[in-house]
């Protein structure tokens, strides 16, 4: 099958700036900016009233000054919270962004996003619809839409539902029974794995099945040059700082 225009860079900034600075926050957001990357990965995930907001866990200790998990508390209890501050000291007093202030940023800056749906236990469609039709109405009109991504299908099927316009991703950290039949039911356009998970021929795989490989967290520059030179279409990483920009991958 065909492999359709592919609208987003090779490299994509993992969490913001990896491990430079706060994850998920908007300082990560400018300083993998500053460092020259075009494209983003960030977690979304919902609170009790149902905001759309940037972090990875499940529970607020590591990378907040909160405790608990956000989807048993509203998000006016969540501004205060300092989300830098556990990083070090320069980041004390960074804030849990709102979706919508990184949809802000990276229209502002032409930048790509990829949105992992990164719902609570027992939210997971709720997430995907919710994060969805948030970013069909941030993104209305933009020439390249975020990419949604999650490891749960019942997100992307939520995601599907609400926005099915926007392109879809399985994310995959192993290849469980029925993945692949998983990800065609989703209609996506997209599988992201583990990089220890793709060879030569899961991706001949997934590009004969039209769809695009992108690969997750590569911090090591032979593993990447490798994979590049392999035909991949994406590559997440932490090491925005050493590892070279190559050219967009979209005339693959």
């Amino acid at each position: 099958m065909a492999l359709t225009p592919w609208p987003y860079p090779l490299w994509i900034a993992h969490r913001g700036a990896g491990k430079l600075a706060p994850e998920n926050t908007l300082a990560a957001f400018r300083l993998g900016l500053q460092h020259g990357y075009r494209a983003f990965e960030c977690d979304v995930k919902l609170t009790r009233d149902e905001t759309s907001f940037l972090l990875h866990d499940d529970t607020l200790e590591r990378t907040t000054n909160g405790q608990g998990s956000p989807a048993d508390a509203d998000w006016s209890a969540l501004t205060p919270l300092d989300a830098g501050g556990w990083h070090s000291p320069p980041y004390t007093g960074e804030r849990l962004p709102h979706f919508e202030q990184i949809a802000a940023f990276c229209r502002a800056n032409d930048c790509a996003l990829n949105v992992e749906i990164k719902p609570c236990p027992g939210v997971e469609r709720r997430t995907g619809q919710v994060v969805a039709a948030e970013a069909a109405r941030l993104w209305a009109g933009a020439a390249v839409p975020p990419l949604l991504s999650s490891f749960k299908p019942e997100a992307l099927d939520g995601a599907r539902e609400a926005a099915p316009a926007l392109p879809r991703a399985l994310l995959l950290d192993t290849l469980w029974d029925g993945w692949f039949e998983a990800a065609q039911a989703l209609g996506v356009v997209a599988v992201v794995t583990n990089w220890r998970v793709m060879d030569a021929n899961l991706l001949g795989r997934l590009h004969a099945a039209g769809w695009r490989a992108l690969v997750y967290t590569v911090n090591d520059a032979d593993v990447a040059e490798r994979l590049t030179a392999g035909g991949i279409d994406g590559i997440i990483t932490d090491r925005v700082d050493t590892l070279p920009l190559k050219a967009s991958p979209s005339s693959r």
